[in-house]
């Protein structure tokens, strides 16, 4: 059985991740007390990795909100240090990194973008995972360390954010029929928007652990195919059980860098030629279990840790 030394298993992607791991491998998850990524100094990770001899490293930590200056601490210095810590304590080992379609920036409408589009992102989100994705994709062209970035597009299903469009409908919807309202109102409900199950997330990454070896390093993972918010949004009240009115509203406080982005679609033929992942579930099964957890109280993180 391989062994996989998991980063960021309590956020939202990683909770699944590591669910998916667990039946083929021995996966070890430090939670951010015992190894925070930003804070852990570069001899300690090489250390911990020397003691676990882990056949995979995957990163699923990171941050979904915060200034540029957190972003690129959470995204590219701890990548930067990954690769170091990797090569010199593991260097048999994949190292597996959780990218964002947030990358690519605005792309056409109508179009499914492959992993070779020029990347322009809009904000420092999306630059500090661009940034990160080269770091990533440099080390692996120069064979220092084996890696994979999967650019994750919209994810969605239980334990997702607040933060995201779908986590914060879920929340409002939830507050309206306990308060009776008969009206919630969202920003970004014009949008399209590429929605993958967190379950197919988890998949990939099992793909890109058990995939032989790579020549391309960077793999979309959609459903590829682009949902209006506003649809997604309104499916989730019928699953929901809300009759009233989705409306349009104002962006919540972190939204500036997803409303610059009308359109994203991911094209998916490289996942699937190369390592044989597609997706699985329905958007409404997704949405489904995203309202299980929503009513059943749990509450949404709104950092990855």
């Amino acid at each position: 059985m391989s062994r996989v030394l998991l980063f960021g298993a309590g956020g939202f992607l990683g909770r699944h991740i590591h669910g998916a791991l667990a039946s083929h491998s021995m996966v070890l998850a430090p939670d951010r007390w015992e190894c925070d990524l930003v804070g852990i100094e570069l001899s300690a990770l090489v250390a911990l990795l020397r003691r676990e001899k882990p056949d995979a490293v995957v990163t699923a930590a990171g941050r979904i909100s915060g200034s540029g200056y957190d972003f690129v601490q959470a995204h590219v210095a701890t990548t930067a240090k990954l690769i170091e810590a990797v090569a010199a304590g593991a260097p048999q080992a994949r190292l597996v990194r959780i990218g964002s379609a947030a990358e690519y920036g605005a792309v056409p409408h109508g179009s499914a973008v492959t992993e070779d589009h020029p990347a322009s992102p809009v904000g420092e989100y999306g630059l500090s995972h661009l940034t990160a994705t080269r770091l990533a994709q440099l080390a692996g062209e120069s064979a220092r360390v084996d890696t994979v970035v999967l650019r994750v597009f919209n994810p969605v299903g239980p334990g997702m954010p607040a933060g995201n469009v779908l986590g914060r409908a879920a929340t409002l919807i939830r507050t309206a029929l306990a308060r009776g309202e008969e009206r919630v109102s969202l920003g970004l409900l014009s949008t399209y928007r590429d929605f993958v199950d967190v379950r197919d997330v988890a998949d990939a990454v099992l793909a890109a652990i058990r995939s032989g070896p790579l020549a391309e390093r960077i793999f979309n993972v959609g459903s590829g195919r682009a949902v209006a918010t506003r649809e997604a949004i309104g499916r989730l009240a019928e699953v929901a059980g809300f009759t009233g009115e989705v409306g349009d509203g104002s962006l919540a406080p972190d939204a500036g860098r997803s409303a610059a982005v009308p359109w994203m679609c991911a094209d998916i033929g490289r996942s699937a030629r190369v390592l044989n992942w597609a997706p699985r579930h329905t958007l409404t099964g997704s949405l489904m279990t995203l309202w299980q957890e929503t009513a059943a109280g749990r509450p949404t993180p709104e950092l990855v840790p």
